[in-house]
């Protein structure tokens, strides 16, 4: 079935309005507001979490999504999971293993060719870890009813960026985001800062293990700075970044199972935690001024000193409240939001949830609703729940190629800064084109996500059910007058899914 071209020229002129210009009423009460405040705290709304909500009451599921209990998945998710190497073996076991495999055949193998077929065989299971890591991402952010605690887990990944292709950061990234990120995802920042300064990947990716006394390497101390705490505006100077360099050296990564030879009089002070560690061989112990006050040299717990002057400076309270905004409201967030925000930064102690329910009970949070526009991960995760609900994908493959063709793969950032998170990042023609063909994907049932991979594929056939309940009682109601004309002239099922997924509405959330 071939579909005119006349919806993709109406999708490129209007993708970048919003789905509508009037102010929503709230989402209590009122089922066209409730799928729209839902569509922006969850990955997007669809039938289950839609009536979930409706039945106990919007301000109820919302306090649940800020103290979310465990996450329970459905079993046929969870079952994916289960069978991950990632989720059976332990991160430090795994790439001790994998770094033993390297140097056997680095030693062992003298033969050219069967050292390159080694080599392969060790960067293909570097990926396939990695693909595991996003497969067991995405499966949450579709199936999880902790939604908020997924959307945060992805905003924290991107605020404290690594790239998976650096070193061996592929067998890291799944156990960054499951240790360092999610349990933090909605906690006190100061917790969160820690817990990704301590992680293998954080240090490898950053380049915090080449940071030694008389060799200092000054990357991660810049970039805690200016993009994980304060900002680039955020008052520091350049011999901040020299005075953080220095507190930071010792701090490294041990890949081995055995403790470097540490001086006796520093023994004490050595610390291995997994494959993290603090060699006292290799740090400064001199006495820093760092953002105007001084620190005593005495070993990691000058770490833990920065971390509080980082983590509880106004500066920080601001960006981090700034960058919150962008992502669940405006591309330009209102200042005085955004200031609320960052005066409940600071007296929370930094309250991740109590900073986003400032946001999500403010005025400017409801008047933003269905104005802002999807990076490719939400247009991506948000259309396959709306056209399958709670019916669980057998295959991750599709979106992840989606995401790779729309240049927002999962941990494929590869400078620090995280990928956008405005419009202009992920609104061109060709981008548009792209959504497009993915709306046909899924909205004609060919999109591949219930076809296992393999050479004995399994296969369960499932059409989107998008003409539901949910649709009709909200959605519709929120369309435009040219969306609705385009959706009354299709010719098939196909068709209608094909317009309704590729709708100017559906852009946005």
């Amino acid at each position: 079935m071939k579909i005119p071209a006349r919806p993709l020229a109406v999708l490129l002129l209007l993708s970048g309005c919003a789905a509508t210009t009037t102010t929503p009423p709230q989402p209590s009460g009122d089922p066209v507001a409730l799928s729209a405040a839902l569509n922006r705290v969850s990955w997007g709304v669809n039938t289950s979490t839609w009536q979930r909500a409706e039945k106990q009451g919007y301000e109820r599921w919302l306090d649940q999504q800020l103290h979310p209990a465990p996450a329970k998945l459905p079993p046929e998710a969870q079952a994916q999971i289960d069978t991950m190497t990632i989720s059976q073996k332990p991160v430090m076991q795994l790439v001790q293993e994998l770094e033993a495999q390297r140097r056997d055949y680095d030693k062992a193998i003298a033969d050219d060719e069967a050292k390159k077929a080694a080599q392969r065989a060790y960067q293909q299971e570097l990926t396939r870890l990695a693909k595991e890591a996003a497969t067991r991402s995405l499966l949450r952010d579709l199936y999880s009813p902790n939604q908020l605690q997924e959307q945060m887990t992805w905003f924290w990944m991107n605020h404290f960026n690594v790239h998976q292709g650096k070193s061996n950061l592929r067998a890291l990234v799944g156990d960054y985001e499951e240790q360092a990120i999610r349990p933090h995802a909605l906690g006190k920042f100061r917790d969160l800062l820690a817990a990704t300064l301590h992680h293998p990947a954080m240090i490898r990716y950053l380049d915090n293990e080449q940071n030694a006394a008389g060799r200092i390497n000054e990357n991660y101390a810049r970039e805690i700075m200016e993009l994980h705490t304060l900002g680039v505006d955020g008052g520091y100077t350049q011999n901040d970044v020299q005075q953080l360099a220095r507190i930071l050296t010792g701090v490294g990564v041990n890949l081995g199972d055995k403790m470097p030879n540490v001086r006796k009089d520093k023994q004490a002070e050595y610390v291995r935690n997994g494959l993290f560690e603090f060699n006292p061989n290799r740090h400064d112990y001199g006495d820093k001024l760092f953002l105007g006050q001084p620190v005593k040299g005495r070993g990691l717990a000058e770490v833990d000193e920065a971390l509080d002057r980082l983590a509880r400076a106004p500066a920080t309270a601001r960006y981090v409240s700034h960058k919150l905004a962008v992502y669940f409201v405006a591309d330009e967030p209102p200042p005085q939001l955004v200031q609320r925000m960052a005066e409940r930064f600071q007296s929370s102690d930094g309250d991740i949830a109590a900073v986003l329910r400032v946001m999500f009970t403010s005025p400017e949070f409801t008047q933003s609703l269905g104005h802002k526009f999807k990076d490719p991960v939400h247009y991506v995760v948000s259309a396959v729940r709306l056209s399958y609900d709670d019916k669980i994908i057998l295959n991750t493959g599709p979106m992840l190629n989606w995401l790779n063709r729309m240049g927002q793969p999962l941990y494929g950032r590869q400078t620090p800064d995280g990928y956008a998170l405005t419009q202009p990042g992920w609104a061109s023609p060709g981008q548009m084109t792209t959504r497009f063909e993915i709306a046909k994907a899924i909205g004609g049932g060919s999109a591949g996500l219930f076809k296992t991979e393999g050479a004995q594929p399994l296969e369960k056939p499932a059409f989107p059910q998008l003409a539901n309940p949910l649709y009709y009682q909200s959605l519709q109601k929120s369309l435009a007058p040219a969306t609705r004309q385009e959706l009354d002239q299709a010719g098939s099922p196909q068709e209608w899914n094909t317009l309704l997924l590729s709708s100017p509405e559906l852009m946005h959330r």
